[in-house]
């Protein structure tokens, strides 16, 4: 069970150490708890939320709460899953949820993905976010970190030396097996990413299955009140490349979800002329011919 005694923030409830549900792990001052639902988060219906909205949302919950091991303050609730479809009732859930959440200072980080699952890849996640966010502390003061979490160099799967805080490293190692396998045309693991100025991060990552048809994933990062310690687009990039690793186990050439080449070179077109809603403009020019 939660506890009573709320955080500084008066309407967060802070978690106990142990429990009905013990905690998943702990990890540098952080301890990470297993799914919970708003009503364990929040004491009681806070102002401005109708009845109606809290009996909806209370009911709500997230894949994981991470709070600080010291005192059981909440830091911030995740969710990963697939991406509520526009008008459903899965949206409005997760609208009122957010609602809820804004209005008692709950910080949120949603993953929006038609493959990446909590079960499988979100204990991964978090402790990347944990390091990345502790990392960025170290770097608060006078002097900042020389070098930013993502782009640390060292040695790879593959025996060279790149970005070992790049989630898809593996799935890019397993593309360059599946190409010598003769399963890919390309061994190239691909992909751009943007943020959008009134909505989420988004990373595309695609690997040229037939030369003419990719296998694409897409992901989106929402950062409600939150910073993940790391730029949220490339995360999203990192993120969508893992999904590829995961597709590339069981998909084959004639796969039907396969898309077309063609098809997603006038996708990334169509991006790239919506520039004027993008947080720095589009970057990718270089991909916009086929």
């Amino acid at each position: 069970m939660t506890s009573t005694v709320s955080d500084d923030r008066g309407w967060l409830r802070a978690l106990p150490a142990d429990g009905e549900r013990d905690t998943l792990f702990t990890r540098a001052g952080h301890r990470v708890h297993p799914a919970r639902r708003l009503s364990e988060l929040v004491q009681g219906r806070p102002p401005g939320v109708t009845g109606s909205q809290w009996s909806s949302a209370s009911r709500a919950g997230f894949d994981f709460v991470v709070c600080a091991a010291d005192t059981g303050r909440p830091i911030v609730a995740v969710e990963i899953g697939p991406v509520a479809t526009a008008g459903s009732a899965e949206q409005r859930a997760e609208r009122l949820k957010d609602a809820v959440s804004a209005a008692v200072g709950l910080p949120v980080l949603r993953v929006g993905s038609p493959t990446l699952r909590a079960a499988e890849h979100g204990r991964r996640l978090v402790e990347y976010v944990i390091d990345a966010r502790d990392y960025a502390a170290g770097g608060a003061g006078d002097e900042p970190t020389p070098v930013g979490f993502r782009d640390i160099l060292g040695r790879l799967p593959d025996g060279r030396t790149g970005p070992v805080n790049d989630l898809g490293a593996l799935a890019r190692a397993a593309a360059v097996e599946a190409y010598v396998a003769r399963r890919l045309a390309d061994p190239i693991v691909r992909g751009l990413h943007v943020r959008w100025a009134d909505g989420p991060a988004q990373g595309w990552s695609w690997v040229q299955v037939r030369p003419d048809a990719c296998l694409v994933e897409r992901v989106s990062v929402t950062e409600h009140r939150f910073s993940c310690g790391i730029d949220a687009a490339r995360l999203a990039e990192d993120l969508a490349t893992v999904a590829v690793g995961e597709r590339l186990r069981v998909t084959e050439p004639v796969d039907p979800d396969l898309l077309p080449r063609a098809e997603l070179t006038a996708e990334i077109v169509a991006l790239s002329r919506r520039r004027h809603e993008l947080v720095g403009g589009f970057a990718f020019d270089h991909l916009c011919v086929d």
